[in-house]
């Protein structure tokens, strides 16, 4: 059950008539060492980001299949990356990033896991000049987009996406989606201040406050894919969102093993943040399956 905290914010974003300003990230590519280091290492398998991981790593298996070509938008330090190429090791991955420390931590990662089908590449997710029309069978990202520094911005990466994306192609796109109430925001980004590193709480604030609002989602994934694909959000308050394409192929059994035993292995608060997460979308539509 929700603790009290979240019951609490529940009702705020519920009932309340704030309206947050989204306030753009002050570093709009995460270049500093520190910085990229603290968010590594909240970020690994087994850190405090490893339920949203997960959970987003469950969905993403559905919507690739073996001997694809998918491109990760803004894939970091490869740990989402990572934990999908491993689960799928015939899909061919392409990482691309604009942080040259990032994408130094995501080869580092890749090379100490042994991983031989993950690509990295620096370059702009609004401009994707190295990958022609239709040539890509499926795109991912998760929890990057907030970094776009305008809604222009965003538009550009959703028209860029859709147009290397093949007809048929998968997509799985997430990310944070703006709160009404700026105390809120503050709870989420304090939550588990106690068990991640200062600058990562300071980049989580960052990262809420910078999240666009469902309403431009809305807009945008109508605008770009249609029916194509579908928009998700938890609920009763759209804190994160989800756009996917249709599940794609096989059911991906080998995949629903391997994210089992990793659920396993996470500790306790963990393992109760993945069940809000699984709760809070599949109440908006979106289920678990590969997780249950």
């Amino acid at each position: 059950m929700p603790g009290i905290g979240l019951l609490r914010t529940i009702a705020r974003e519920v009932l309340t008539r704030d309206h947050a300003p989204r306030v753009p990230e002050p570093d709009l590519v995460m270049d500093d060492p520190n910085q990229v280091a603290d968010y590594v290492r909240a970020g690994r398998e087994l850190g405090i980001m490893s339920p949203t991981y997960l959970f987003h790593c469950a969905q993403m298996c559905e919507v690739i299949l073996p001997g694809e070509a998918v491109v990760d938008l803004a894939c970091g330090p490869a740990t989402q990356l990572g934990m999908l190429a491993r689960l799928n090791p015939e899909t061919r991955f392409i990482g691309v990033d604009l942080s040259k420390e990032m994408l130094s931590q995501a080869r580092r990662h890749i090379d100490d896991s042994g991983l031989g089908n993950i690509e990295l590449q620096l370059g702009d997710i609004t401009s994707l000049k190295d990958f022609g029309n239709g040539e890509v069978d499926a795109v991912v990202s998760t929890m990057s987009l907030h970094h776009l520094p305008t809604l222009d911005h965003l538009d550009a990466a959703f028209q860029e996406t859709r147009r290397v994306l093949k007809a048929a192609g998968g997509l799985y796109l997430a990310d944070f989606s703006h709160l009404r109430s700026e105390k809120s925001i503050r709870y989420f980004a304090y939550q588990h201040e106690g068990r991640q590193p200062k600058l990562f709480t300071l980049d989580y604030l960052n990262s809420l406050r910078a999240a666009f609002y469902y309403a431009d989602f809305q807009r945008l994934t109508n605008q770009h894919f249609g029916a194509a694909a579908k928009l998700f959000s938890t609920f009763p308050f759209p804190f994160m969102v989800a756009i996917k394409s249709p599940p794609r192929g096989r059911g991906q059994q080998e995949a629903r093993k391997s994210l089992r035993e990793i659920r396993s292995r996470l500790a306790s608060p963990q393992q109760q943040d993945l069940k809000d997460l699984i709760t809070f979308f599949k109440n908006g539509g979106l289920a678990a399956s590969l997780l249950n």
